[in-house]
């Protein structure tokens, strides 16, 4: 990570030369006091990173040129998906949104369940915390979000990678309940299903066990939704941190 960086987020650029949307501007030029020929840096979201120079400092038209552009930078060695049943109050579950970002996650899905204290959300609004976060976070990837989906559509999708639901009632497998992270692989794709705070019902969760899912658990503490589903994703980031 560059001292000093400053990130911003254009999923449309290609480059030579860009022009930065006017409030990504008036930031750039008015707020980080960025003239011409200083250097900045924006992500597409989809793993590139573009160092470039200011070309013109108009603070409803930034024009930059791109010097040069990294790969796949901060790439995850794993992908991760998170179904969270999201929160009555927005403002936790937007929480939940920022601090996933900053860990590290591919996809978000905000999952209807049977005992869902909200069914909608606002994909705008989400999206924005989310970038935000990655602007903060110096994240080259932006996460995906799905659009609210039903428990019964996730659990019955292809997925191939691990399939897991945590849930704080009794275990309903013959495997039983296994703290995530002794069922996490080295990288590939895992999948976690979050529910709401009244959980998942019973049936839910024997519907996503005749789906391949695994039950586990993410310790001895009753956790709320949403920080159970960071701490999924601290878990998740922590099993696939290099080892010294």
């Amino acid at each position: 990570i560059f001292l000093g960086m400053q990130l911003f987020y254009a999923p449309d650029i290609t480059g030579p030369d860009y022009t930065l949307e006017e409030q990504e501007s008036k930031h750039c030029v008015r707020v980080l006091r960025l003239g011409r020929g200083d250097l900045l840096h924006i992500t597409d979201g989809r793993g590139n990173l573009f160092t470039c120079r200011i070309e013109e400092d108009d603070p409803r038209r930034c024009t930059v040129r791109v010097c040069a552009v990294e790969r796949e930078y901060g790439k995850l060695p794993y992908d991760l998906t998170l179904a969270v049943a999201p929160t009555k109050q927005i403002e936790r579950f937007e929480w939940f949104l920022e601090k996933a970002t900053e860990v590290g996650i591919g996809t978000i899905v905000p999952l209807e369940t049977a005992r869902s204290e909200r069914r909608t959300i606002k994909a705008d609004r989400e999206t924005k915390v989310i970038t935000s976060a990655v602007k903060q976070s110096l994240k080259a990837y932006h996460p995906r979000l799905q659009e609210m989906t039903p428990f019964e559509a996730l659990v019955g999708e292809p997925f191939a990678g691990l399939k897991l639901i945590a849930h704080c009632d009794e275990a309903r497998s013959q495997e039983g309940k296994t703290y995530l992270p002794d069922l996490l692989p080295q990288g590939g794709e895992v999948l976690v299903l979050i529910g709401p705070e009244g959980d998942f019902t019973p049936a839910e969760i024997d519907l996503a066990l005749r789906h391949g899912f695994r039950e586990v658990t993410l310790g001895t503490q009753r956790l709320r939704t949403e920080t159970a589903a960071v701490a999924a994703a601290v878990m998740v980031s922590v099993h696939n941190a290099p080892r010294r």
